[in-house]
């Protein structure tokens, strides 16, 4: 079959993302497709080193256990370790490369998307479908043109995205309405569905919400207003918390 591919983004930072890649994952895995994990940049202490000896981000391989396949360090191919605040040891494709402030790192963003688009290329030649994870939000409007863990990495493969908001930390539908509303039209046309992740309760109480920024959407300019909405509840686990 040909490679199909969908990133799954979020609101911010927690939404659940890393939690709904494995779940996600392991549907396809499931139904019979050969799947992998792909964050194409990830900032964490703790790392795995898979069987090749390099490195990678520790969410990525739980990830690609839900997809039944082995972890390996293309799925994760920029790994950032911070040292301090503006200063972090960056891993590329498993191996240290370099100490690198924030401005270095920034300037240096075609060479890192040059990286994290031949590491995707390995993932549409060797599996049938890859699940894609963003970082933080979209929608960070002063880092877009240094982008490449969210609509800049979706932009260099042509993805289509899912936006996750986090009810559970109150204000989901100005988070979901305002990270649309701050996008670029090309980046707004990218989303083709939207989960409100961890809802517990009573949906009757929320389903007006949901029709009324769904109205609020209409007016937005998209290429398609015909969004859809999931309710899903899949928290941030602790394991997924440590990462």
């Amino acid at each position: 079959m040909k490679h199909k591919k969908i990133m799954i983004q979020g609101t911010g930072s927690s939404t659940g993302k890393s939690v709904i890649v494995a779940g996600i994952g392991r549907i396809f895995y499931k139904d019979g497709y050969s799947v992998a994990p792909f964050k194409s940049q990830n900032m964490a202490l703790n790392s795995y080193i898979d069987i090749d000896g390099l490195e990678m981000g520790r969410a990525q391989v739980v990830q690609a256990e839900a997809c039944n396949t082995i972890p390996r360090s293309f799925m994760n191919p920029i790994l950032m370790k911070p040292n301090s605040d503006n200063d972090s040891q960056i891993i590329i494709n498993g191996i240290p490369y370099k100490n690198m402030d924030a401005k270095e790192y920034f300037s240096n963003t075609e060479f890192f998307k040059n990286i994290a688009k031949k590491s995707y290329e390995i993932i549409e030649e060797k599996f049938d479908i890859g699940i894609l994870e963003g970082g933080g939000s979209p929608a960070e409007m002063n880092l877009r043109e240094f982008d490449l863990v969210n609509m800049g990495m979706a932009e260099l493969i042509d993805a289509p995205v899912i936006l996750v908001g986090d009810i559970e930390r109150g204000g989901v539908f100005a988070s979901i309405y305002g990270t649309i509303l701050m996008l670029d039209k090309k980046d707004r046309d990218r989303i083709k569905g939207i989960i409100i992740n961890k809802f517990r309760g009573d949906i009757d109480l929320l389903l007006p919400g949901i029709d009324a920024i769904a109205k609020r959407l209409v007016s937005v300019p998209t290429k398609s207003v015909d969004v859809s909405f999931m309710l899903i509840n899949a928290p941030l686990s602790s394991n997924f918390g440590l990462f």
